[in-house]
């Protein structure tokens, strides 16, 4: 039988480790899948009563006992693994305003508060479609995709969305 050195052992370990981030790499596809997967982890989608997102009231959004709005750890490490940016939003009126975001205003500060462009993606969304492709977030052109996020009803409450800076 042949000896397998340790180092060899924990390279192979380490590329398995690393082989879903290479997935994501500049995939929006897959980044929202796994977006969508933490989420749902967390337990059903419902909004319940209300909170400030930036200069507005919004809709509070949970996924299961957790509240979505002001809360940033799952947007920061999708950041952080994939390099992407991600965003929360809630359905509130017509609108689906940002509620947990990495994604910043020209000022540097969370786009919490801002409201989906009524493009594309939002006319998908709101047929409780999805959409995939290239966008404008806040003025700069991103590979896009878009996701809703729909109560035990089916009735769409919310969006999920995952890009990256194109070049």
């Amino acid at each position: 039988m042949k000896k397998v050195s340790t180092r060899s052992f924990l390279a192979v370990g380490l590329c398995a480790a690393l082989m879903p981030l290479a997935a994501m790499a500049n995939d929006p596809k897959a980044t929202i899948a796994e977006l969508d997967a933490r989420l749902a982890k967390l337990g059903a989608a419902k909004v319940e009563g209300t909170e400030k997102a930036g200069d507005k009231q919004a809709p509070g959004l949970f996924f299961g006992p957790r509240k979505l709005n002001n809360n940033y750890d799952i947007v920061d490490d999708i950041k952080k693994k994939s390099g992407a940016t991600a965003t929360v939003f809630v359905k509130s009126g017509d609108e689906f305003v940002r509620i947990s975001t990495n994604v910043l205003t020209p000022e540097g500060k969370r786009g919490v508060g801002t409201n989906l462009a009524r493009a594309k993606a939002y006319e998908a969304v709101v047929k409780g479609q999805s959409f995939c492709g290239d966008v404008d977030v806040l003025g700069t052109p991103f590979n896009a995709c878009y996701n809703p996020i729909k109560d035990d009803k089916g009735a769409v409450i919310g969006v999920t969305y995952v890009g990256y800076k194109k070049n």
